[in-house]
């Protein structure tokens, strides 16, 4: 597929992904994980975010459960100025899938600058590097229901090979270990699809969730596929790797 950079417009939705410079693994430790999920959070605003940094600094120690605390569940007070609504994301080790609605002018562009403008700099202090950490990031846009949802199964099933290397090409060995490790893995936004409250107040699940049918449709969805892979050029429009 020819890649278009394609125009970023307000109230449509893309499936954005941002890959590490050299492949790096930047998300494969557990608190660089939590720092990724830190980051898509609070750096979704158009306002500073410095007082949140600092304190988070302070609580180092303790950010695995300050993190899990602040974003397990939804908040009744947000206050930010959204650049975007985050509908869903996976973390693998060298890059991050978004499904984003782009909500502010630019926003898509300034909340990716932003995400990985503040990673790359908490990573490199953190490992002694310098330099870029992400490539400029990429976006397919979401132009009809069926598109995304496939691209919602796109997204939560490539944990897969974390679990199944290889899987792509081979097919899936063992389909309902896999379900249930896809339903449990918190390094995505499924579980709270799901209705297990994983990092809730990170994603907006409403418009999905009508889209895809509710809990079940979601878990049908991605379990048909699982089932019944599909030869991956089904995929040929939204992926992006």
């Amino acid at each position: 597929m020819i890649y278009k950079k394609p125009q970023l417009v307000n109230n449509e939705i893309y499936h954005v992904v941002s890959r590490t410079v050299g492949d790096t693994e930047v998300f494969d430790d557990e608190k660089d994980f939590y720092r990724g999920i830190f980051s898509i959070y609070e750096f979704n605003n158009a306002n500073s975010v410095e007082i949140r940094l600092r304190r988070q600094q302070r609580k180092k120690e303790k950010a695995i459960e300050s993190i899990e605390k602040a974003y397990g569940r939804p908040t009744s007070v947000d206050r930010r100025e959204k650049f975007v609504e985050v509908l869903a994301f996976s973390f693998m080790p060298n890059h991050l899938h978004l499904i984003l609605k782009q909500v502010k002018d630019d926003g898509i562009v300034k909340f990716m600058k932003k995400v990985n403008g503040g990673y790359a700099k908490y990573f490199n202090e953190k490992y002694n590097r310098k330099g870029h950490l992400f490539n400029k990031f990429r976006s397919v846009y979401i132009k009809d229901d069926d598109q995304l949802k496939n691209t919602f199964v796109y997204v939560h099933t490539n944990l897969i090979s974390l679990m199944e290397p290889g899987w792509k090409e081979k097919g899936i060995t063992n389909p309902e270990k896999v379900k249930e490790f896809l339903e449990n893995n918190k390094r995505h936004s499924y579980p709270d699809y799901l209705g297990k409250p994983t990092f809730a107040s990170v994603t907006q699940r409403d418009f999905l969730l009508d889209i895809m049918g509710g809990v079940e449709g979601c878990r049908a969805e991605v379990d048909n596929w699982i089932m019944y892979k599909k030869s991956l050029k089904d995929f040929g429009d939204i992926i992006l790797e």
